[in-house]
């Protein structure tokens, strides 16, 4: 084996241990974000909920499942949008094109920050909240069995089903939608660096 493969060898294996670094600081990272958001979002959520009427819960266990499912089709469009659309509209120097390509390149780890930790921290808080509202209406009508499973259920079903059809949503416009994204953090970017 000839010096010029053996030091080709040697950047693979180099730029393999970094990815593998890469990936395991990413875990980390996760892990710990969404560990503590969980804590977080379950304690203002449970706390909060405890003291609202039955009405202002519900809204607020609809909303918690609409962001869920608005995360869950950020995840998939970015995942299947298409970059040369945005290097064209970059050219031209639209808002938020740069943002969307960022957003693109880093495809796998935006979709697991979407998807993931925000869909299965809002899962979370859709089972605490459905859990206390149950409580809530057993309470309130004086009902003899257990709510919370039908509860439950009908929560499960409006997530998997809003999520069914926000995957379509996300394959059919995934375009705009990356875009409506980056132009956001675009301006959040532009605000951040005002202060």
């Amino acid at each position: 084996m000839d010096k010029e493969s053996l030091s080709q060898k040697e950047k693979k294996e180099n730029n393999k241990e970094q990815k593998d670094h890469s990936d395991i600081g990413w875990f980390i990272k996760i892990f710990f974000t969404t560990f503590i958001l969980s804590i977080v979002f379950s304690f203002i959520s449970s706390n909060g909920i405890t003291n609202l009427s039955l009405i202002p819960a519900i809204l607020i266990l609809l909303l918690v499942i609409l962001v869920g499912i608005g995360f869950d089709i950020v995840g998939v469009a970015v995942t299947v949008a298409d970059e040369n659309e945005f290097h064209a509209k970059a050219t031209k120097k639209v808002k938020g094109s740069k943002s969307s390509i960022k957003l693109i390149r880093n495809a796998p780890k935006v979709a697991n920050i979407c998807a993931d930790v925000v869909g299965d921290i809002c899962g979370v808080l859709s089972g605490a909240i459905s859990a206390l509202i149950s409580m809530k209406i057993t309470e309130e009508f004086g009902l003899n069995f257990n709510l919370q499973f039908i509860l439950s259920a009908l929560v499960a079903a409006l997530t998997v089903g809003g999520k069914a059809l926000g995957k379509g949503v996300a394959n059919k416009n995934s375009t705009k939608i990356v875009h409506a994204v980056g132009i956001v953090l675009n301006k959040f970017n532009k605000e951040k660096n005002k202060k």
